[in-house]
């Protein structure tokens, strides 16, 4: 399977790298493709560059992982036709660009919408779900901790797109809980909030959530 990331930084990284490591060919998008040529040179044969919408048009999956306040623009930059019918899994968060108050970052959503509901009206054919989005890039590929596999929680509308998520978080080592349509990301992006607070007060960031049930 060919997977498109959709950004450079840290994160579209670290979710590459997780790719390939599982023998997926992976292509990362950027507005400067010329800046990921250093990874490409690192990361073999199955590894490319390219525009934003290079990397969707290449993806069978692809993959958001930017800033939250770059996200619409980086769906229209990939382009919505290249997303009809794909998979598009959403690492984003509405994180705005103010300081925490207290440990607690501050969103430019609120509790009765989300990030990834904005990106689904944007591309209305594309199949988004939510994925990678509560944990740090440190643990996002085949996490080892003593509780065991952790949660990841995801949502989205395409039956089949989740079908798809779950098995390669599957891969990535990851429990996988469905929390329905779309809406439901309402709750689960605050969850970067809560993730975060450790590590904005306590300097602990090796954490993951795990849901226990009977």
């Amino acid at each position: 399977m060919k997977v498109g990331i959709l950004g450079s930084g840290v994160v579209g990284e670290t979710l590459a790298n997780g790719f390939l490591k599982h023998g997926y060919e992976v292509m990362r998008g950027s507005r400067d493709p010329k800046k990921l040529e250093a990874w490409k040179a690192k990361a073999g044969g199955k590894s490319h560059v390219g525009s934003f919408g290079d990397t969707a048009k290449f993806g069978q999956v692809v993959v958001l992982a930017v800033k939250g306040t770059a996200a619409e623009e980086a769906i229209k930059l990939a382009g919505v036709e290249s997303l009809i019918g794909k998979t598009v899994l959403d690492a984003t968060n509405p994180i705005a660009e103010l300081p925490p108050v207290n440990g607690v970052l501050q969103f430019f959503t609120n509790l009765n919408g989300s990030l990834m509901e904005r990106l689904q009206q944007l591309a209305p054919k594309a199949n988004f779900v939510k994925a990678f989005s509560c944990v740090g890039n440190a643990l996002m590929i085949n996490p080892t901790l003593p509780g065991g596999k952790p949660t990841m929680f995801i949502c989205g509308n395409n039956a089949q797109a989740k079908a798809t998520t779950t098995e390669i978080l599957s891969q990535f080592g990851w429990e996988t809980e469905d929390m329905g349509a779309v809406e439901a990301a309402r709750a689960i992006e605050p969850l970067c909030m809560l993730w975060c607070i450790p590590g904005f007060t306590k300097n602990q960031w090796s954490h993951a959530f795990k849901l226990l049930k009977t």
